[in-house]
Protein backbone atom coordinates (compact mmCIF):
# COMPACT_ATOMS: atom_id res chain seq x y z
CA UNK A 1 0.00 0.00 0.00
CA UNK A 2 1.38 3.37 -1.27
CA UNK A 3 0.85 5.98 1.52
CA UNK A 4 -0.21 9.08 0.00
CA UNK A 5 -1.04 11.37 2.92
CA UNK A 6 0.25 11.42 6.93
CA UNK A 7 -2.35 13.59 8.56
CA UNK A 8 -0.54 14.23 12.21
CA UNK A 9 -1.53 15.04 15.42
CA UNK A 10 -0.55 18.62 16.93
CA UNK A 11 -0.16 18.43 20.71
CA UNK A 12 2.42 15.93 21.73
CA UNK A 13 2.99 14.63 18.15
CA UNK A 14 4.56 17.18 16.06
CA UNK A 15 5.02 20.16 19.01
CA UNK A 16 6.47 19.69 22.94
CA UNK A 17 3.32 22.52 23.69
CA UNK A 18 2.93 21.03 26.91
CA UNK A 19 4.52 23.43 29.24
CA UNK A 20 2.66 26.46 27.63
CA UNK A 21 -0.86 24.38 27.85
CA UNK A 22 -0.52 23.42 31.69
CA UNK A 23 0.88 27.00 32.59
CA UNK A 24 -1.68 28.89 31.11
CA UNK A 25 -4.51 26.38 33.04
CA UNK A 26 -2.88 27.04 36.39
CA UNK A 27 -2.47 30.86 35.77
CA UNK A 28 -6.58 30.81 35.52
CA UNK A 29 -6.76 28.04 38.34
CA UNK A 30 -4.54 30.16 40.62
CA UNK A 31 -6.11 33.41 39.76
CA UNK A 32 -9.76 31.70 40.78
CA UNK A 33 -7.58 30.66 43.99
CA UNK A 34 -8.20 26.69 42.76
CA UNK A 35 -5.03 24.37 43.32
CA UNK A 36 -2.67 23.81 40.49
CA UNK A 37 -1.26 20.96 39.02
CA UNK A 38 2.38 19.63 38.26
CA UNK A 39 3.04 20.17 34.58
CA UNK A 40 3.48 16.27 34.09
CA UNK A 41 -0.28 16.00 35.18
CA UNK A 42 -1.42 17.94 32.42
CA UNK A 43 -0.57 14.59 29.81
CA UNK A 44 -3.54 13.37 30.86
CA UNK A 45 -5.69 16.23 31.18
CA UNK A 46 -4.61 17.20 27.46
CA UNK A 47 -6.04 15.90 23.52
CA UNK A 48 -10.00 15.65 24.12
CA UNK A 49 -10.64 19.59 23.39
CA UNK A 50 -10.37 22.36 25.26
CA UNK A 51 -13.36 22.09 27.40
CA UNK A 52 -12.68 18.66 28.85
CA UNK A 53 -8.99 19.93 29.52
CA UNK A 54 -10.64 23.05 31.83
CA UNK A 55 -12.75 19.94 33.51
CA UNK A 56 -9.96 17.50 34.03
CA UNK A 57 -8.18 20.40 35.91
CA UNK A 58 -10.94 21.70 38.09
CA UNK A 59 -11.76 20.07 41.27
CA UNK A 60 -14.24 17.22 40.82
CA UNK A 61 -17.01 19.48 42.79
CA UNK A 62 -16.61 22.12 40.56
CA UNK A 63 -15.95 20.20 37.17
CA UNK A 64 -19.63 19.70 36.05
CA UNK A 65 -20.76 23.09 37.33
CA UNK A 66 -22.02 26.35 35.31
CA UNK A 67 -18.62 28.15 35.16
CA UNK A 68 -17.24 25.77 33.27
CA UNK A 69 -17.48 27.70 30.15
CA UNK A 70 -16.38 31.03 32.00
CA UNK A 71 -13.26 28.92 33.09
CA UNK A 72 -12.92 28.17 29.06
CA UNK A 73 -13.02 31.48 27.78
CA UNK A 74 -10.32 32.52 30.81
CA UNK A 75 -7.92 29.53 29.79
CA UNK A 76 -8.48 30.89 25.51
CA UNK A 77 -7.41 34.24 26.63
CA UNK A 78 -4.93 33.40 28.64
CA UNK A 79 -3.62 30.45 26.21
CA UNK A 80 -3.68 33.17 23.63
CA UNK A 81 -0.79 35.33 25.36
CA UNK A 82 1.79 32.59 25.54
CA UNK A 83 0.67 29.69 22.91
CA UNK A 84 4.40 29.90 21.29
CA UNK A 85 6.09 30.72 25.01
CA UNK A 86 8.18 27.89 25.06
CA UNK A 87 6.22 25.95 22.32
CA UNK A 88 8.69 24.05 19.45
CA UNK A 89 8.52 21.61 17.19
CA UNK A 90 10.12 17.60 18.77
CA UNK A 91 13.27 17.32 17.27
CA UNK A 92 13.67 15.08 14.36
CA UNK A 93 10.10 16.34 13.30
CA UNK A 94 11.48 19.12 10.83
CA UNK A 95 13.70 16.76 9.19
CA UNK A 96 10.56 14.14 8.80
CA UNK A 97 8.76 16.53 7.30
CA UNK A 98 11.26 17.31 4.92
CA UNK A 99 11.52 13.59 3.91
CA UNK A 100 7.93 13.10 3.61
CA UNK A 101 7.62 16.01 1.38
CA UNK A 102 10.43 14.44 -0.93
CA UNK A 103 9.09 11.33 -0.89
CA UNK A 104 5.66 13.11 -2.30
CA UNK A 105 3.72 12.19 0.62
CA UNK A 106 1.20 15.05 1.41
CA UNK A 107 0.87 16.41 5.13
CA UNK A 108 -1.91 17.86 6.64
CA UNK A 109 -2.37 18.61 10.65
CA UNK A 110 -5.81 17.59 12.34
CA UNK A 111 -5.97 18.60 16.19
CA UNK A 112 -8.40 19.13 18.74
CA UNK A 113 -7.32 22.44 19.62
CA UNK A 114 -9.20 25.33 19.03
CA UNK A 115 -8.41 26.24 15.28
CA UNK A 116 -7.41 29.53 15.72
CA UNK A 117 -4.69 29.06 17.37
CA UNK A 118 -4.05 25.47 15.78
CA UNK A 119 -3.39 27.70 12.87
CA UNK A 120 -1.31 30.09 14.56
CA UNK A 121 1.21 27.67 15.97
CA UNK A 122 1.03 25.89 12.87
CA UNK A 123 2.07 28.95 11.14
CA UNK A 124 4.62 30.17 12.99
CA UNK A 125 6.58 26.98 14.06
CA UNK A 126 6.71 25.54 10.18
CA UNK A 127 7.11 26.55 6.72
CA UNK A 128 3.80 27.88 4.64
CA UNK A 129 4.00 25.35 2.16
CA UNK A 130 4.52 21.93 4.39
CA UNK A 131 1.02 20.84 5.24
CA UNK A 132 -2.29 21.85 2.88
CA UNK A 133 -4.32 21.63 5.14
CA UNK A 134 -4.37 22.42 8.84
CA UNK A 135 -7.31 22.28 11.03
CA UNK A 136 -8.11 22.87 14.77
CA UNK A 137 -11.76 22.55 16.72
CA UNK A 138 -14.45 24.03 14.81
CA UNK A 139 -17.99 24.41 16.22
CA UNK A 140 -19.51 23.00 13.02
CA UNK A 141 -17.57 19.49 13.40
CA UNK A 142 -17.45 16.93 16.07
CA UNK A 143 -13.69 16.55 17.90
CA UNK A 144 -11.96 13.58 17.62
CA UNK A 145 -12.26 10.37 17.13
CA UNK A 146 -15.16 11.31 15.29
CA UNK A 147 -14.03 10.74 12.02
CA UNK A 148 -15.73 13.79 10.43
CA UNK A 149 -12.88 15.87 10.31
CA UNK A 150 -10.27 13.40 9.00
CA UNK A 151 -12.83 12.47 6.36
CA UNK A 152 -13.20 15.35 5.57
CA UNK A 153 -9.19 16.23 5.02
CA UNK A 154 -9.04 13.31 2.66
CA UNK A 155 -11.88 14.27 0.46
CA UNK A 156 -10.65 17.70 0.05
CA UNK A 157 -7.28 16.62 -1.33
CA UNK A 158 -8.53 13.66 -3.44
CA UNK A 159 -7.03 10.84 -1.73
CA UNK A 160 -8.67 7.64 -0.18
CA UNK A 161 -8.76 6.92 3.77
CA UNK A 162 -6.43 3.47 2.43
CA UNK A 163 -4.13 5.63 1.25
CA UNK A 164 -3.33 7.50 4.22
CA UNK A 165 -2.35 6.72 7.51
CA UNK A 166 -2.58 9.15 11.28
CA UNK A 167 -0.09 9.42 13.60
CA UNK A 168 -0.60 10.65 17.16
CA UNK A 169 0.46 10.01 20.75
CA UNK A 170 -3.10 9.53 22.66
CA UNK A 171 -5.77 7.15 22.23
CA UNK A 172 -8.17 9.38 20.77
CA UNK A 173 -6.02 9.81 17.49
CA UNK A 174 -5.39 5.99 17.21
CA UNK A 175 -9.23 5.84 17.67
CA UNK A 176 -9.86 8.71 14.79
CA UNK A 177 -7.48 6.96 12.33
CA UNK A 178 -9.65 3.85 13.07
CA UNK A 179 -12.88 5.05 13.11
CA UNK A 180 -12.13 6.93 9.83
CA UNK A 181 -10.46 3.82 7.87
CA UNK A 182 -6.96 4.77 8.19
CA UNK A 183 -3.56 2.65 9.39
CA UNK A 184 -2.35 4.46 12.68
CA UNK A 185 0.72 4.89 14.26
CA UNK A 186 1.18 5.90 17.86
CA UNK A 187 4.25 8.35 18.99
CA UNK A 188 6.07 7.94 22.46
CA UNK A 189 7.53 10.93 22.55
CA UNK A 190 4.44 12.96 23.17
CA UNK A 191 1.64 12.56 26.23
CA UNK A 192 1.13 9.11 26.43
CA UNK A 193 3.09 5.87 26.71
CA UNK A 194 3.70 2.66 24.33
CA UNK A 195 1.23 0.10 26.83
CA UNK A 196 -1.61 3.04 26.26
CA UNK A 197 -1.12 3.49 22.45
CA UNK A 198 -0.92 -0.65 21.86
CA UNK A 199 -4.07 -1.28 24.44
CA UNK A 200 -5.73 1.93 21.84
CA UNK A 201 -5.14 -0.40 18.53
CA UNK A 202 -1.88 1.78 17.40
CA UNK A 203 -1.05 -0.53 13.74
CA UNK A 204 2.49 1.03 14.41
CA UNK A 205 4.23 2.92 17.46
CA UNK A 206 7.26 4.80 16.78
CA UNK A 207 10.39 6.04 19.23
CA UNK A 208 11.70 8.57 16.92
CA UNK A 209 10.42 10.99 14.43
CA UNK A 210 12.49 9.35 11.46
CA UNK A 211 11.22 5.86 12.02
CA UNK A 212 7.97 6.70 10.33
CA UNK A 213 10.07 6.66 7.01
CA UNK A 214 10.67 2.47 7.70
CA UNK A 215 7.03 2.46 8.45
CA UNK A 216 5.90 3.84 5.51
CA UNK A 217 8.30 1.42 3.49
CA UNK A 218 7.04 -1.34 5.26
CA UNK A 219 3.44 -0.66 4.11
CA UNK A 220 4.80 0.08 0.12
CA UNK A 221 5.82 -3.43 -0.02
CA UNK A 222 2.64 -5.13 1.37
CA UNK A 223 0.48 -6.38 -1.53
CA UNK A 224 -2.34 -4.01 -2.64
Amino acid sequence: MLTRLAIFDLDGTLIDSLGDLADAMNVVLSEKKYPVHPRDSYRHFVGDGIEMLVRRALPPETADGPEVADFVALLREEYSTRCLATTRPFPGIPELLVALQARKVRTAVLSNKPDSPTRQIVGDLFEDSVFEIVRGARDSVPLKPDPTAALDIVTELGISAGHSIFIGDTPVDMATGRNAGMRTVGVTWGFRDTDELAEAGANHIIHQPLELLGYLDFLSDEPS
